[in-house]
């Protein structure tokens, strides 16, 4: 139904060991793709099922968007390992075989506390993760008054990361984060993203960038290094195409955006109208069992006959 080759799960919902790992297959993507990794924010179960059905090869999961949908509050670091983590799980395993991007913040710590992040998110089925430099009560990167850490806080953190990914002998994609443009210029975070990249970061990722020629620029000299730019609109960034990011240099485009910010206006349009009018205009095609399909009726009434099961025979 998604547009992907489906694969057996186990009953907790991890691929067979035979599959490549999620975060193996983003490295392929990243390996072979001629063409940019377009990777849409999904901010909970339904709207990554709808990303998926439409046939995206790649998801993003959005930190502002798992603040705004699962605690109903700002994106000001108010998020724990365990609510980022236990939402990145259940994203990521509505289908193993597209990878799944996920916001990690600071890394929710020290070193130990990284580690930490890094063996959950793995585990979980994540295929990469970001971890960036500002201080631990953050706040979303286009908002105005971050402040960050030192450039040796930030290395030792995407250190701790890599090292606690090669303990665990996982793939996952270390994605390196810097909030540094908007604090201490372009060149304070170029340096930092090479001395994550040198700490072993795989991916580079310039937050808040502001003009092409700094697009154009961070990728050349971070090159051979993918570089992930984020695109959201009416942000600091100014708004490109997935083909002008792939111009620019590109290797990843992510937008957080993308799933919440529609969703709002359609649900705030439609408790308008039923407050006004008492009708919900929701269009007659939308049955019960049309959400149910988009969210796995097929697989699961397949599931239960396989097992000699009519549970669904009638549904």
């Amino acid at each position: 139904m998604n547009g992907h080759t489906s694969v057996d799960t186990h009953a907790n919902g991890n691929t067979p060991p035979s599959s490549p790992t999620p975060g193996r297959r983003l490295r392929q993507l990243l390996e072979t793709s001629k063409d940019i990794i377009v990777a849409p924010g999904v901010y909970d179960g339904f709207s990554a099922r709808v990303a998926l059905d439409v046939g995206f090869d790649c998801l993003y999961m959005t930190g502002a968007g798992t603040c705004a949908s699962k605690l109903g509050q700002p994106d000001l670091g108010l998020a724990t390992l365990n609510d980022m983590r236990e939402h990145a799980e259940m994203i990521a395993n509505l289908d193993p075989t597209v990878p799944l991007v996920a916001d990690a913040d600071t890394g929710y710590g020290g070193p130990n506390n990284i580690a930490r992040t890094v063996e959950q998110y793995h585990r979980s089925g994540v295929a990469a993760l970001h971890i960036e430099d500002q201080i631990q009560t953050k706040r979303c990167g286009h908002l105005a008054g971050k402040e960050v850490v030192s450039i040796d806080t930030f290395a030792q953190r995407i250190a701790a990361a890599t090292q606690a990914r090669e303990r665990i002998g996982s793939d996952i994609v270390i994605i390196a984060r810097t909030d540094a443009l908007q604090t201490h210029g372009f060149d304070e975070a170029t340096q930092r993203l090479k001395a994550a990249v040198a700490a072993g970061a795989d991916v580079a990722f310039l937050e808040g960038i502001t003009s092409k020629e700094e697009a154009r620029t961070i990728c050349q000299v971070l090159a051979p290094t993918p570089v992930l730019l984020n695109m959201v609109e009416n942000g600091a960034t100014p708004s490109w195409t997935t083909e002008e990011a792939q111009e620019l240099g590109f290797r990843i485009i992510i937008f957080p955006f993308l799933a919440i910010a529609p969703a709002y206006y359609a649900m705030r349009d439609a408790f308008e109208r039923v407050k006004k009018t008492g009708r919900t205009g929701v269009p007659g095609d939308f049955t019960p069992k049309k959400l149910f399909s988009i969210v796995g009726l097929e697989r699961a009434t397949a599931i239960d006959a396989a097992a000699g099961g009519s549970l669904y025979s009638k549904v």
